[in-house]
């Protein structure tokens, strides 16, 4: 306990005052810190046990820097981004008759715990499979980042891991694999090795060129390898390495019974198509499918991404696909067929830097559940009760990841609501009130006006019910979509919902989400006390596609719902960390799929630094 006041004894420097609003009192004179402090510095009668306790007070304060760098209080800047290619070898079944349809999940550890991190895509029938999806994560130099990769055989007809048969695991770091490059471990199964399979996994820093190309193919005229129908064709894309290996890219959807098939558009970035060299070599191979995983050569080309640039601007670029057998076989042999290339765009792709630096600023809202469910908050035993000398979890939450947010908002002005009370004069039930009563200016001063508006209007409050959600999305994507006539990067809003329970108007709430998906906004919610938020998983579109209840999907992943429980023994940063992990991708995705850029590029945002007086 005495960690917190050994690094500084003086109440009011920003050190003890931050710790202090972490704890929800409001001022750094709370009676808890004063306790603390007093037995921390209490003057002793010996001059040599004031010397020894200031040498005791020096080791803990290098003992708390050590652990508040270890928990991720201070954080440490991104060394770079990593790009991950994940190849199995000899994966084996439990059923011998039978060949697995296996995906590698990521995992990471964190505070002891692992946490999913991403996972590839499925491959049906196959002990070797080479997967096309990879994964990108931070490479910090000054950490030991320790990864697990996962097999599991994922059943057709489940994409989850409840029906999932676990086939072999391997952990390292995350160091290891960048100075080797290329790591093959053995994958183990409850600590033995699970046959001889293996897994090997390819590092590749990622360079600057974040830009992505959108390339669409069709073929005609494919050689027929069916006997009963016509071919089931699939496109591979690889890159040719400096090392005379190739890298897979890039792996196209069957086109089923169809020797001219035309493979749906897909995106990739540069870096991964020609590690940034146009005249890299690719190579390209179709395939006929087979359900036994045995899939037929139909052919090959080569070619270049300057070659491909040649399909912009509504121009066309074709190759013979070559069978070499066939041609060294065959004397009038021509071709197994045509492949075109009808499209070539390039995407311009802004980092979330770019857009911040721009001028874009993130609108912080908070949402509080007042429900009965939570209990008197003048009980100890409820959820809202404010304790003399430790915050609660709406407290904690609220300040773990409003602190971070509220650096990327100039004004530092934030709307706080309410929903689920009956407020006053009249006590009627509302779902979208504000905590400080002030309806035409909701907005409070700082996450210390948000904490001291909460604590102010409790006494004052009803706690009723139910736990409708839906009102207050809705009046944050009305401001939303009013930034979007401005067709300028200029404010992204986030949504921070706390509730104690599963919500009563699921049906609204996915209407609602699945009309924000559409705009600038991104919804977080967490989930307080010891309630059974299974349902919850259902909005955070992890596990699967968020549909409205007539069936529309979402058109972006925009919710994360951690439950504040996965991190009550954690550092604040922990929880922030978790659930504001997704917020720069989706203001990425969300401006670069609109084609709205930065107000301003970052470099000349670092131009107007240098210039500047």
């Amino acid at each position: 306990m005495p960690l917190l006041v050994l690094l500084n004894r003086d109440p009011a420097s920003e050190f003890t005052q931050s710790w202090s609003l972490l704890f929800g009192l409001g001022t750094p004179e709370a009676p808890w810190l004063q306790i603390i402090l007093t037995m921390a510095v209490e003057p002793s009668s010996s001059e040599s046990m004031k010397r020894r306790a200031g040498r005791r007070m020096k080791k803990m304060s290098n003992i708390y820097e050590s652990a508040a760098n270890t928990l991720g209080i201070f954080n440490s800047p991104c060394l770079t981004k990593v790009e991950l290619r994940v190849a199995c070898k000899g994966i084996s079944d439990r059923d011998a008759l039978s060949k697995p349809d296996p995906c590698v999940i990521l995992k990471m550890q964190s505070h002891g715990q692992w946490f999913e991190v991403d996972r590839t895509e499925v491959i049906r029938t196959c002990i070797n499979p080479v997967y096309s999806k990879l994964f990108t994560v931070d490479f910090y130099f000054e950490e030991v980042q320790r990864l697990r990769f996962e097999v599991h055989d994922i059943s057709s007809n489940h994409n989850g891991l409840k029906e999932a048969d676990f086939l072999g695991g391997m952990e390292c770091t995350l160091g290891q694999i960048v100075s080797q490059r290329k790591l093959s471990k053995s994958l183990l199964k409850h600590g033995n090795t699970a046959g001889k399979s293996s897994i090997t996994v390819i590092a590749e820093e990622l360079s600057g060129n974040d830009d992505y190309v959108e390339l669409a193919f069709n073929a005609r005229k494919l050689d027929d390898k069916d006997f009963f129908s016509k071919s089931d064709p699939f496109l591979e894309i690889f890159r040719m390495n400096d090392d005379a290996t190739q890298q897979l890219v890039h792996r196209t959807e069957v086109v089923m019974n169809n020797l001219s098939p035309a493979w749906k558009s897909f995106k990739v970035s540069v870096n991964s198509l020609c590690s940034g060299d146009p005249d890299r070599r690719l190579k390209c191979i179709v395939w006929d499918w087979d359900s036994n995983g045995k899939h037929d050569f139909i052919g090959e080309f080569t070619s270049t991404f300057k070659e491909m640039r040649g399909a912009m601007e509504g121009k066309q670029v074709q190759w013979e696909c070559i069978n070499p057998k066939y041609k060294a076989k065959k004397k009038n042999y021509k071709n197994s067929g045509i492949v075109i290339l009808n499209q070539c765009k390039i995407h311009k792709m802004h980092s979330f830097l770019d857009y911040i630096m721009g001028g874009c600023q993130i609108q912080f809202t908070v949402a509080i559940d007042f429900t009965a469910s939570n209990g008197d908050p003048r009980n100890s035993c409820s959820l809202h009760y404010i304790h003399p000398y430790q915050p609660n979890e709406y407290l904690k939450a609220l300040v773990a990841v409003g602190e971070i947010c509220q650096d990327y908002d100039s004004d530092k002005m934030f709307p706080a609501f309410g929903f689920g009370a009956r407020i006053p004069p009249e006590y009627t039930v509302s779902h979208d009130f504000a905590i400080n009563f002030n309806e035409d200016n909701p907005e409070c001063a700082g996450i210390q006006g948000v904490v001291e508006a909460y604590q102010s209007c409790l006494p004052k409050l009803q706690l009723y019910g139910p736990t409708n959600i839906a009102p207050i999305i809705q009046k944050v994507a009305k401001s939303a979509s009013e930034e979007t006539n401005t067709k300028e990067a200029s404010q992204y809003f986030i949504l921070l919902i706390l509730t104690d329970g599963v919500i009563t108007d699921m049906a609204d709430t996915r209407e609602a989400i699945v009309h924000a998906s559409h705009l600038p906004m991104s919804v977080i919610i967490v989930g307080v006390g010891n309630a059974d938020f299974s349902d919850m998983q259902m909005l955070d579109g992890d596990d699967g596609i968020l549909r409205s209840p007539k069936g529309e999907p979402v058109l972006r992943d925009i919710v994360q719902f951690v439950p504040f429980r996965n991190f009550k023994h954690a550092s604040p940063a922990a929880l922030a960390k978790s659930v504001l992990a997704e917020v720069p991708n989706q203001v990425v995705d969300y401006y670069n799929g609109k084609g709205i850029k930065p107000k301003c590029s970052s470099e000349m945002y670092e131009s107007s630094r240098t210039l500047a007086p």
